[in-house]
Parts: structure tokens; C-alpha cells; sequence
């Protein structure tokens, strides 16, 4: 197997690394620290960096201010959201769930969600699709 990736960008001249290999060590606050340093965290209502990325599988660490919402999310595959810290409220069709630390919510494809952060919020993406229909 080749590894694979992320090479450095402007907002992130440090950030090559690892994104798929035979296994790929995650140091969650390590990335966190990394995401809430970060001028985009600064000037937006959320950052987010990939941390794992294969063929069939991505996984996202993000962190939301208090009120960002993601609206309208559309994924093509199965879905994961993995509260890490603070609350968030999932809006599904059939009603709304308030999520805290440790808790997940799985998703089926092309069920369409929002999230809203209530207070600053971290969160783990998971899917197992290569695109994501907004």
C-alpha cells in the first residue's frame, strides 16, 4: 500500500501529513490545539481538518463556535457525528436531538440534516462516501 498525503497549504505551511497508510495514528487534542490556533478558526464560525482519508472512508475533526450551523447535509454513504466536546442539535425529518460529549448519531445515506453548535463544539465526521451532496 502507498501512503497517502496531505501536503502543505498557505493557511497550513506545517500541515503535510499523513492522511492513509497501512494504519494512521489520530492525535485528537493534538489537532484540536492545531484547529483553534488557526487564524480560520479566528475569523469563521468553524475549522476543520481531514485526518483520515481513503478511497471509501474520510474522517473530519471539526470545531464550531457557539450557532454555527452546517445546513441541509446531504451525503451519499453512511454517516457518523461524534460529539468530542460541547453540545450540538442535530435537525433530522423526523425532529430534533441535542447531542453532548461521547454521544454519535448514524446516518444512512441521503438523510437530510443541519447542525447547529449551542455552545463551541468539537465534532468527528465519519463516512464512508467520497462526496458529500450540499
Amino acid at each position: 500500500m502507498e501512503n497517502k498525503r496531505n501536503e502543505a497549504t498557505i493557511n497550513r505551511p506545517e500541515g503535510d501529513r499523513v492522511l492513509d497508510a497501512p494504519y494512521v495514528f489520530i492525535n485528537i487534542p493534538e489537532f484540536i490545539r492545531q484547529l483553534k490556533s488557526e487564524e480560520a478558526w479566528q475569523k469563521n464560525d468553524r475549522n476543520g481538518i481531514t485526518v483520515f482519508k481513503t478511497g471509501r472512508v474520510t474522517t473530519v475533526l471539526t470545531c464550531l463556535h457557539a450557532k454555527a450551523i452546517l445546513k441541509n447535509n446531504l451525503v451519499d454513504g453512511i454517516f457518523t457525528v461524534h460529539v468530542l466536546e460541547g453540545i450540538i442539535r442535530v435537525k433530522t425529518p423526523d425532529g430534533d436531538v441535542d447531542m453532548q460529549p461521547n454521544q454519535i448519531m448514524a446516518f444512512h445515506q441521503l438523510v437530510d440534516h443541519s447542525i447547529e453548535a449551542m455552545m463551541d463544539s468539537v465534532i468527528l465526521f465519519t463516512n464512508n462516501s467520497t462526496e458529500i451532496l450540499m
